[in-house]
């Protein structure tokens, strides 16, 4: 992000950003560019929830009696994230102040550094993470999804209940983004813009990202700066009252 931040604007530097850039600043502090100011907004690429598993062998069979549970037990409940500050700890977050709850994280380098093992043997009572690294492995049975966390049944996964249903009001979806430095002139991004539309529109392109858990989704410039605005006041808040630093 830094590196694309100051490179020459001339379209030949193009970022893919997971997160809207403003919360990079709100969980690193200082950065050396302005997430805002020095990168300028091309299109959306795909939008994607997170997905709240359990073990197979949990007692947990729907987001209700999970926040029952929760409620009951405060701090008991454990939930794992690939890490601090990441779109699974985030989300998770969320959802703990919209149902109320309090439920204790346990951070791992990524899951492939144990949050998966300790998810199935029960030393972790639940996950949140991406659609694209717990989709395949509800599918085949392994684990126990209970819900995703956009407000309506997602695209990828329509079969699967949303958190909504239980905690209304909740809603944590994300995406990806491409960005070019700030003074891009305005017809290279508009260019840049219309072929990824183009291309997004293409099947080939949208059975790549399906296996992922991936919606695709284009925007015009406008939409996605409009989309960063609304996830800085969303989130900011939220992860300074929950003290997050990114590691």
């Amino acid at each position: 992000m830094d590196a694309a931040a100051k490179a020459p604007p001339d379209g030949y530097t193009v970022v893919l950003s997971t997160v809207a850039p403003p919360i990079y600043g709100f969980l690193l502090g200082s950065l050396g560019y302005d997430p805002v100011a020095d990168l300028a907004p091309v299109s959306l690429i795909g939008k994607y929830p997170n997905i709240l598993t359990v073990a197979n062998a949990s007692p947990f069979k729907s987001v209700r009696e999970y926040v029952a549970y929760a409620t009951a037990h405060p701090g008991k409940v454990t939930f794992a994230t690939p890490g601090v500050g990441t779109t699974g700890h985030l989300s998770a977050e969320l959802f703990k102040r919209k149902a109320g709850i309090d439920i204790t994280h346990v951070p791992y380098r990524g899951v492939a550094a144990g949050a998966m093992t300790d998810l199935l043997t029960g030393r972790v009572d639940s996950m949140f993470n991406t659609t694209g690294s717990l989709l395949q492995t509800v599918r085949s049975g392994q684990i126990r999804a209970l819900g995703v966390t956009s407000r309506e049944p997602f695209a990828t996964a329509p079969d699967l209940p949303t958190i909504a249903e239980a905690v209304p009001g909740y809603e944590a979806l994300w995406w990806y983004g491409l960005f070019v430095p700030a003074k891009t002139p305005d017809a290279i991004v508009q260019k840049i813009n219309t072929d990824v539309v183009s291309m997004l529109g293409e099947d080939a392109v949208k059975s790549r990202f399906e296996p992922l858990g991936l919606a695709v989704a284009s925007s015009t410039p406008a939409e996605l700066e409009a989309r960063v605005r609304a996830d800085a006041a969303l989130w900011g808040p939220i992860i300074k009252s929950a003290n997050i630093r990114g590691e």
